[in-house]
């Protein structure tokens, strides 16, 4: 045990003298350290009976032999602790550096889960043409022509209905895209527009496009089951049309017509979703209509790949009008506004959905006329265009609707006014007559 006098240890022993550690090149003018900043450790004084072990340890380094401590003022020296800031520094930083790079290595497998992730999912999108939703539109439009024409005079079309026909829609036309994939492998890879295709490009396997389909179909199923019961029959009826389609092309110059009846199912299935049953005064010519124009759009489609489904021997209206093409579509045309007239009349519709009428006729006469049927990208700007059509045509049958109230209420206060009117008048003539019966007698 080390004692000693009032006096603070510097670094000697006993009563003695001699320097420990003489030789030694810290012994005499104490630790050699770097410049840290003040962090200091508490020694104690020698007067003290007992010293802790941890500081008997400090004090007996060669480091702090031949220190002198500093004064403190309650009689307690300190020494820096230069050693345990490096260790503590060291520690931090060496911590900080691979809390950093654990982060980097996180963000780096993130990046790489979430390119793979859509490099899976990628071509599944595009077998159901997410990439291009202008064919979901054109299969929702006559759903909501329906729906719209459905609805009560002066009151907006259901929006619930609007929604599972919209999500419906989606659905069923990326199902109606893979099964024409399907059918179609061996003909997609002879054609120029249609190689990429995931089937084709192999991106996807056969099997896998079956179940992503059964997939599909559920979806579909699911939103059927929210209609009646009228509705889901009806609807169920159409998944012939569906899967028969894409193999008309191998058989009739008419594929585009079966088209159109399988895209304008939405025109019966609307009405009875919304009415429990089909109005057809009004829901058959809505149907012809559509599919009049089905045949308009899709033989204008049909004309960027005509060159190759020659070659091939494939068959479509495009080759069927040849150079005539403009005439047929002319005669399509002309045929669709008689029939959209005839369900207007038969739903008393007002000027706004007649208007509506208007403007889609010179809409298609412009396309029809500026129609370059060569021009495969030309073709394909005027294909898209007829989303356009479908648009006008619900908001004029939804401001028809909306307007028959007004129609309606000024009708009910004419007549009225009519009916108060020769009330008055009839009251008038008997109060004449009665005054002439008085006078005479």
């Amino acid at each position: 045990m080390i004692r000693g006098s009032s006096n603070v240890w510097r670094g000697r022993v006993g009563s003695s003298s001699t320097t420990l550690f003489h030789g030694w090149p810290w012994s005499r003018n104490g630790c050699t350290s770097r410049p840290m900043h003040a962090k200091r450790t508490i020694c104690y004084p020698l007067h003290v009976n007992h010293i802790p072990k941890v500081m008997e340890r400090r004090l007996l380094c060669p480091a702090y032999l031949g220190r002198k401590p500093n004064a403190h003022t309650s009689g307690v020296q300190t020494i820096p602790n230069t050693f345990s800031m490096l260790t503590a520094r060291s520690v931090a930083s060496d911590t900080s550096d691979k809390l950093r790079s654990k982060r980097v290595e996180e963000q780096e497998t993130q990046q790489q889960n979430m390119a793979t992730w859509q490099q899976k999912i990628s071509p599944y999108a595009r077998l159901m043409r997410i990439d291009r939703p202008i064919g979901s539109w054109l299969l929702f439009w006559p759903c909501g022509w329906s729906i719209a024409l459905s609805a009560p005079a002066g009151c907006w079309p259901d929006p619930m209905m609007l929604g599972l026909f919209g999500v419906g829609a989606f659905v069923m036309r990326g199902a109606g895209c893979t099964i024409n994939d399907l059918w179609d492998r061996d003909i997609d890879a002879k054609v120029e527009r249609t190689r990429t295709r995931p089937l084709v490009a192999g991106e996807i396997a056969p099997f896998d496009a079956l179940v992503f389909l059964a997939g599909q179909l559920g979806v579909g199923l699911f939103v059927l089951l929210q209609l009646n019961w009228y509705s889901i029959l009806l609807g169920a009826s159409s998944l012939g049309l569906v899967v028969v389609y894409p193999l008309m092309k191998r058989i009739t110059y008419w594929p585009q017509l079966m088209l159109g009846a399988t895209f304008n199912w939405g025109a019966l299935l609307g009405w009875s979703a919304t009415q429990g049953s089909v109005e057809w005064a009004a829901c058959l010519p809505l149907y012809v209509a559509g599919v009049c124009w089905t045949i308009v759009y899709d033989t204008i489609y049909a004309h960027q790949d005509k060159v190759d489904d020659l070659i091939i021997g494939i068959k479509s209206t495009a080759l069927r009008f040849g150079d005539n093409t403009k005439l047929w579509l002319s005669g399509f045309t002309a045929a669709m506004l008689g029939n959209l007239l005839t369900a207007g009349l038969v739903c008393d519709q007002t000027w706004p959905y007649y208007t509506s009428i208007g403007l889609i006729g010179a809409h298609l006469a412009h396309q029809i006329h500026s129609l370059n049927i060569h021009n495969p990208k030309d073709c394909a700007t005027k294909f898209i265009s007829n989303h356009q059509v479908g648009f006008l045509l619900f908001l004029g049958i939804v401001l028809g609707t909306l307007y028959k109230q007004n129609s309606d209420e000024r009708t009910k206060s004419t007549t009225t006014a009519a009916s108060s009117s020769s009330s008055n008048a009839g009251g008038q003539l008997s109060a004449t007559v009665t005054g002439t019966r008085n006078i005479a007698v």
